[in-house]
């Protein structure tokens, strides 16, 4: 028989390996990184140690320790064994139902996935515990309350129990987790109420509704919370998680107030920042610079805060700005800020990439966008739903649908976005296809939206709009403005003008403003000025759509003297002009060869806003200098446009040069146009053959016109030939001309025989041919 001091030297020994065990279990639970083999090993340890022959009848330790255990394997991803622990243990306490609740609040969402539970496992166990008379505390609401799979109608639940165990008001941990989850469901008036009655708020409570109304874009609410809380807080400063609440709705996308008083309101958050000096904080700098990214205030403002913050950049900095610009009018920005990031280390994600690739579809550069491709691929991204998309819609927008569908068909998983991006390539091409693309994507379960609809009705056929208007009107889209305008349009460009103008005015409604432009832009594109101008007249307030329309109706039909007398009262009634308003200026400025006209223009473009001036403006503005006489000033426009060229404004040099006996300098301008990697298209060969024409380079003009079918796929048409049979009669080689015209794989017209006749000069032998 043992002595009792040997079983009270066991009983230490026992309670200090105890204490050994617990310390190892709660770090290791506390650390997701170690191995879970540690685990278990402390797990088959206090199985195995026996605790009754020692004498030790303590039944809180073992529970301790299975409750760290819970923890421990809940937080290295072993749930089901969570679980089991919590299954065997022969006696629980609060904190073993805290602990299991806890794992599955946290760790649980993917688990319920897979095994198909529909309603929180937390919950279950919640109402087991209560079923067995257990009082929840604070941390098992806490819990609770942070599970995903927790709903609406279990948190109204909870609210009066929060109130009856007297935890609302007894501190705030309860009420703000509450108040979380109101505010995860959109809950906003259950959220502003509960924190009304909430009588012990801590700066956490105030962090969650400041940033509950933000990411809900009520940034005038968020901002009145955050200096309530400023104001009431004596000597409080406002935190990492304040200013990141307060900002975060500036970039929610549900922004509804005046934009110049969002800024305002912005501004004041940057001057708080600086005075507290929280500028090496990069969540906050990260916050402020999507800010200015959301509200578009000049590149300057982005980009400099961008410089400034230096010191503290991380990915999602650079992902701001780079999206920032990918979306502006400056994209090719975008693409040198991701270079400098690659060269600065930073690795780049899905985000990174699919908005530098949106850069590249805005810039159309094919070869910048297949490198990035490349770089998609390299870091096993190619088949997200977001960088995927994005290659979609690049290569559906530089005319290469082919491979628009095989990044498609290469996708793991497809998004309404990717379906509306290959689509729209295929509608964009004048592809039927885009109907049938439409009618998969409706077989396979997706679910389309306006802009699936809009883009399927830009090529559809008489039958096809007739299909998809009962569809649209079955599915409810028929209400919404883009699709209806779509659909309008749709049925003018079938020739159905009748039924489209039938169906609107069969309408019970009155026509709204957008509509309205729609059918104005219906009767501008088939000459019916008069329907025009009448339509627009009845509309009581125009909008910038509704004057363009008219101005540029005015310019077709060519009242040029109308046009100007519109735009003096575009401006008297306080609508400024916008780009599409320049740009019809402009060109009628070119008509009538006026340079007075065109320069006033031009300073009225740079007194307004010099950003106005975007790579449309300037491709107009250099055409017009043009054929106003002022090369000059054309090759000035084209050099300070540097990055923002795009093929028109080559194609435009191009013209220009060659319209004023400049045919040398023409060809050095297409051959450095050639290297710049831009797909090259019909219009640019006639200005370069019009500039061989005008300098009389036959050999040059020979070598042009067999590459362009040889090396770039363009069949040459009849604005070729013309160029080509000039360029060979006025030469002399008259019987390549002629031979020319013979080997034509359409009938020539009277204006290649017109241009020949011309050539032939005193020939009278081919003249009389020509004639008979």
């Amino acid at each position: 028989m043992f002595c009792p001091h040997y079983y009270s030297a066991f009983d230490t020994c026992s309670n200090s390996l105890y204490q050994q065990q617990k310390k190892l279990l709660q770090a290791c639970s506390r650390a997701r990184y170690l191995d879970h083999a540690s685990t278990k090993l402390l797990h088959a340890l206090s199985i195995t140690m026996d605790w009754s022959c020692s004498g030790y009848q303590d039944p809180p330790i073992l529970t301790s320790i299975n409750n760290s255990l819970i923890t421990a394997y809940a937080s290295q991803g072993e749930l089901s064994m969570s679980m089991k622990v919590f299954d065997t243990m022969p006696e629980r306490n609060v904190v073993s139902y805290n602990s299991i609740i806890s794992a599955y609040s946290r760790y649980g969402h993917d688990h319920e996935e897979r095994s198909g539970v529909t309603c929180g496992r937390a919950w279950q166990i919640f109402t087991e515990m209560r079923g067995l008379g257990i009082n929840p505390t604070q941390f098992t609401f806490g819990s609770l309350l942070t599970s995903s799979s927790l709903n609406l109608i279990q948190g109204l639940q909870l609210l009066p129990l929060t109130v009856k165990t007297g935890l609302l008001y007894s501190d705030a941990f309860s009420g703000t987790a509450l108040l979380g989850l109101f505010g995860r469901l959109g809950r906003m008036d259950e959220s502003f109420n509960l924190f009304q009655e909430m009588p012990i708020r801590n700066l956490v409570t105030w962090n969650s509704i400041i940033s509950i109304f933000g990411r809900h874009g009520l940034v005038e609410e968020s901002t009145i919370l955050f200096r309530e809380l400023l104001r009431t807080q004596e000597g409080c400063h406002p935190s990492e998680s304040s200013c990141v609440g307060v900002l975060s709705g500036f970039g929610s996308g549900r922004i509804g107030q005046g934009l110049q008083h969002l800024i305002s309101i912005g501004e004041q958050i940057h001057g708080l920042v600086k005075k507290n000096r929280l500028e090496s904080y990069t969540a906050i700098v990260n916050s402020l610079l999507n800010m200015y990214a959301k509200f578009s205030l000049g590149a300057y403002s982005t980009e400099v805060l961008f410089e400034e913050m230096t010191p503290v950049r991380d990915v999602v900095s650079w992902n701001i700005i780079i999206g920032a610009f990918a979306r502006s009018d400056k994209p090719w920005k975008a693409v040198d800020h991701f270079l400098t990031m690659s060269r600065s280390g930073f690795s780049t994600n899905q985000t990174t990439l699919a908005n530098v690739i949106s850069a590249c579809t805005s810039l159309q550069i094919l070869k910048y966008g297949e490198i990035i491709h490349a770089k998609t691929i390299i870091n096993c991204l190619n088949s997200d739903v977001f960088v995927g998309s994005a290659l979609v819609d690049f290569y559906a927008k530089c005319d290469k649908v082919e491979e628009a569908h095989l990044v498609f068909s290469k996708l793991d998983q497809r998004s309404v976005v990717s379906w509306n991006a290959l689509i729209a390539g295929y509608s964009t091409k004048g592809s039927h296809y885009s109907t049938c693309l439409l009618q998969l994507m409706l077989h396979l379960g997706y679910q389309p939206n306006e802009f699936s609809f809009s883009a399927a009705l830009k090529s559809s056929l008489v039958d096809e709009v007739q299909q998809l208007h009962c569809l649209i009107v079955k599915m409810g889209y028929h209400k919404n403005e883009y699709v209806f305008s779509s659909l309008i349009a749709s049925y003018a460009m079938n020739g159905l003008i009748s039924d489209a103008l039938s169906f609107v005015t069969s309408l019970d409604s009155p026509l709204s403003l957008s509509s309205s432009n729609v059918i104005c832009g219906i009767y501008n594109r088939i000459g019916l000025f008069q329907e025009t101008q009448k339509l627009l007249f009845q509309v009581r307030e125009h909008d910038i759509i509704s004057w363009n329309i008219l101005i540029e109706a005015c310019g077709r039909n060519g009242d040029y003297l109308e046009v100007f007398v519109l735009f003096k009262s575009m401006l008297m009634a306080h609508i400024l002009p916008d780009n599409h308003t320049f740009m019809s200026l402009l060109s009628i400025s070119g008509k009538l060869c006026n340079l007075s006209l065109g320069s006033s223009l031009h300073g009225l473009i740079i007194k307004m806003d010099s950003k106005c001036c975007d790579v449309f403006v300037c491709n107009v503005l250099l055409d017009m200098y043009a054929k106003c006489g002022s090369l000059e000033s054309s090759v000035k426009i084209f050099s300070e446009m540097t990055d923002r060229r795009n093929l028109i404004s080559w194609t435009s040099l191009v013209s220009a040069l060659g319209l004023h006996g400049y045919s040398f300098e023409a060809l050095d301008q297409f051959r450095e146009l050639e290297s710049t990697g831009l797909k090259l298209d019909r219009v640019c060969f006639i200005a370069v053959l019009s500039a061989c024409r005008h300098g009389g380079l036959v050999e040059e003009g020979k070598k042009l016109f067999t590459s362009m079918k040889v090396n770039y796929g363009i069949e040459p048409d009849m604005d070729h030939y013309v160029c080509m049979v000039d360029l060979l009669s006025r030469s002399g080689h008259l019987r390549e001309a002629e031979r020319l015209i013979k080997n034509m794989p359409f009938q020539p017209n009277a204006l290649i025989w017109r241009t020949f006749l011309e050539g032939c000069k005193g020939c009278n032998k081919n003249g009389e041919q020509a004639v008979g």
